[in-house]
């Protein structure tokens, strides 16, 4: 695996200042039951990071500071403690989101998943590359097409798509930028709609990380520099006043804290600081302090934007 860090320091993104926190992102832990070429966590079925019981608490006394609780990993659902997480979130009146790969929801084991999350109307958001089968399977895995097609038929049957939040995310193939997502959601609709009879709400269109997994394939491929100069070239400065560090802040699964998840994947701590854990930061107000930024930051600025929430403008 290369290191990519030491290349994200050339161009100098601009300085970014929170606004009034409004999201807790946890990483619960990096075991995933797949492994995706895409993947700015490098998670699989053999990595062993777990977040402890003491940490939940941790987090958990944090939740009155936020709105939101988005859950992350891996896969998160493989954590034992998942769904007493989301349960205790629920009700202290959180939302909560869950980022799901959608194939978990065939693991054995976890044959209620998807009634539990509909029963605590918990908002999916899962990964899917693209609506054909060649694609997904890809950048996937083989069978992972077929087994999210099913997931997600069993989530609509549970009103997932209509009364409850149901979006997917959509990653380009390699080192391009997203297409528009307004047009792109309108083909997803369509067509898995026509071949499936799947709904669902929104679509989200994420610009692929050059860190981790991704950054390390690109950097193999001698493309890791041209990549780069496509995104520091779309820099929009407007998607600035947008970006998800701004009301978000990220823990991993040790209660450490970073400005986001891919500052928490290459080790960047909050800016100013040394490693500073969640416990750190109760009752304490982030609004105006300085954000940790490195180049991987235009990663989110470049063209429409890109967030945990898709794209930032039209």
């Amino acid at each position: 695996m290369h290191a990519t860090l030491p290349l994200l320091r050339h161009y100098g993104f601009p300085a970014v200042r929170r606004k009034r926190l409004e999201t807790l992102q946890v990483n619960v832990g990096y075991r995933c039951n797949q492994s995706c070429v895409h993947c700015h966590v490098n998670a699989g079925p053999q990595r062993t990071e777990m977040m402890s019981p003491e940490v939940i608490e941790e987090v958990l006394a944090f939740l009155p500071q936020v709105e939101t609780l988005d859950i992350t990993g891996g896969a998160p659902e493989l954590h034992p403690q998942f769904r007493s997480l989301v349960s205790r979130a629920r009700r202290l009146g959180k939302h909560v989101i869950d980022r799901c790969n959608l194939t978990i929801l065939q693991e054995p084991g976890q044959h209620d998943l998807a009634r539990f999350l509909a029963a605590e109307r918990v908002e999916i958001i899962a990964s899917l590359p693209c609506y054909t089968l060649e694609l997904v399977d890809r950048q996937r895995g083989s069978g992972v097409y077929e087994r999210s097609i099913a997931a997600l038929r069993e989530l609509n049957a549970l009103g997932y798509g209509a009364d409850l939040a149901l979006n997917l995310v959509y990653n380009p193939q390699g080192p391009v930028l997203p297409p528009a997502q307004d047009q792109l959601e309108a083909d997803y609709k369509r067509e898995l709609a026509e071949r499936h009879g799947v709904v669902f709400n929104r679509l989200f269109t994420l610009a692929n990380m050059p860190i981790q997994r991704f950054g390390s394939a690109l950097v193999s491929k001698g493309h890791f520099a041209q990549y780069m100069t496509l995104l520091r070239s779309a820099h929009r400065e407007e998607n600035l006043d947008a970006v998800m560090c701004r009301s978000l802040v990220s823990v991993d699964w040790q209660g450490t804290v970073y400005d986001c998840d891919f500052n928490q994947m290459l080790g960047v701590p909050l800016a100013g600081r040394k490693s500073t854990r969640l416990a750190e930061l109760l009752g304490r107000d982030l609004a105006g302090s300085s954000i940790a930024v490195r180049d991987h930051c235009y990663g989110c600025t470049a063209g429409q934007g890109s967030s945990c929430g898709g794209a930032l403008h039209a």
